[in-house]
């Protein structure tokens, strides 16, 4: 504890107020511990179990974590600070690879689709008591799914895959449930599970997806969910194998009352087929997002999970937004019923030829690096404030890796989007530089 800090206040809610204004103001450090509840109680004169409930709050508030004999701490990013606002200052001229957008040259143009959703919705206007799902989305979603192995007997709609993950989580959980994610893993969602009070479980991952033992572990320890990702793994770029999903069911089938949401963003740009691992258990949800072939403005996804899950999935839905625009889900339906298997097909391989040639080029250089499919390479490092440094000199901009990490070790996300194949000789000569022991110099 610090030693200007004194807790204060009588009651529950007055001590967990003062808790968080000095987390704030800086009286209280990140992942600081905070004293017994016995040791706390005799310092302010009141019962144990008000210190708990204060205790109890601050959890649910996402301000603390609690990780039983370790005791109670201040979290290490309290959730006001969304860790995608751990950001380098990108200088002018330099390449800036750390947003993780999709190319905006291998966008499809929306045109049609909108003057088509247009038109279908002047026809027939939307108004209060509609259904919640567009029956054209519907329709062109569950094809799609059942076309890759997904039961799509029971669809919902919502505005992105994150939204989708919150109503899930918030119907399906509550404060203190643990939840196993991806480490190193999606950002957004490692921010959403404290600020719902949820604890988060890391799972390590290799290029095959989620391990197998750390899932396990996972389940074994009580996670009431588990969120993976089926392909183009933000940031590693895994995507589960067939061999990995079959294991991964059996783990899941021993665990039946744990949720599984399957994350499938990667569909339209991952270049594999996808390997479901829905279906193991009785709780499950795929997500497929519009974000990552169609456009991030795009904020639709289409949800496929059992009745029970995607019925506590609507009803949760409309006690907040209701619906999604219906003229959104049928531009996004006009764009995913004029697939075209060679535009796909060229999309993925533009991604692939960038990615992979990045891998290769970093191999070359004495450098690991991971990027098995999608828009993103991880570089592990050993000091990754040093080499994002060292790379913003040399006129590019990575992300740090500790925007994605909890347990996992250091790294450096590169977005390959924005690159064209002629840059990436540059960029992994100036990377395998950075990334060398200072005074270092390569041989030859």
């Amino acid at each position: 504890m610090s030693a200007s800090y004194r807790f204060r206040g009588n009651r529950a809610a007055e001590i967990a107020a003062d808790v968080e204004r000095a987390v704030a103001d800086g009286e209280l450090d990140p992942g600081q511990s905070l004293p017994p509840l016995r040791e706390v109680a005799r310092e302010l004169g009141v019962n144990p179990n008000t210190v708990a409930a204060a205790y109890r709050l601050l959890r649910d508030r996402g301000v603390v974590e609690t990780e039983g004999r370790r005791g109670t701490r201040v979290r290490a990013r309290p959730r006001t600070t969304a860790r995608d606002q751990m950001r380098v200052a990108v200088p002018e001229g330099a390449r800036d690879l750390s947003g993780g957008n999709p190319d905006p040259a291998l966008l499809p143009s929306h045109t049609q689709a909108l003057a088509a959703a247009a038109r279908r919705y002047a026809e027939r206007p939307v108004l209060y008591g509609a259904g919640q799902e567009s029956p054209l989305l519907t329709e062109v979603a569950r094809a799609r799914f059942r076309a890759e192995g997904v039961a799509a007997d029971h669809l919902a709609v919502t505005s992105g895959a994150l939204n989708a993950v919150e109503l899930l989580l918030s119907a399906w959980t509550r404060p203190g449930d643990g939840v196993a994610v991806e480490d190193p893993g999606w950002t957004a969602l490692l921010d959403l599970l404290p600020a719902l009070g949820l604890r988060t479980v890391p799972m390590a991952v290799d290029d095959a997806g989620p391990r197998v033992e750390a899932v396990e572990a996972a389940l074994a320890s009580g996670a009431r969910a588990l969120v993976l990702t089926a392909r183009a793994h933000n940031p590693t770029g895994a995507a589960v194998t067939a061999e990995r999903a079959e294991r991964l069911r059996a783990v899941l089938a021993a665990h039946p009352d744990a949720l599984l949401i399957e994350d499938d963003h990667g569909h339209g740009i991952a270049g594999v087929p996808l390997h479901t691992v829905t279906g193991a258990g009785p709780r499950w949800a795929a997500v497929r997002s519009a974000a990552k072939a169609q456009g991030p403005d795009l904020r639709v996804a289409a949800v496929a999970a059992d009745r029970r899950t995607a019925d506590a999935l609507r009803g949760r839905q409309r006690l907040g937004a209701g619906w999604v625009s219906h003229l959104l889900q049928d531009t996004v339906a006009e764009l995913w019923r004029a697939h075209d298997p060679e535009r796909v097909r060229a999309v993925a391989s533009a991604y692939d030829e960038r990615r992979a040639g990045l891998v290769e080029l970093l191999r070359r250089q004495g450098v690991a690096a991971h990027g098995r499919t999608g828009m993103n390479v991880w570089v592990p490092c050993d000091d990754e404030t040093g080499a994002v440094t060292r790379l913003l000199a040399r006129g590019w901009a990575v992300a740090p890796g500790a925007r994605f990490r909890l347990r996992s070790p250091q790294g450096l996300r590169v977005t390959i989007s924005p690159l064209r194949v002629a840059e990436l000789p540059r960029l992994a000569e100036d990377l395998a530089e950075a990334l060398r022991p200072r005074g270092q110099t390569r041989l030859g």
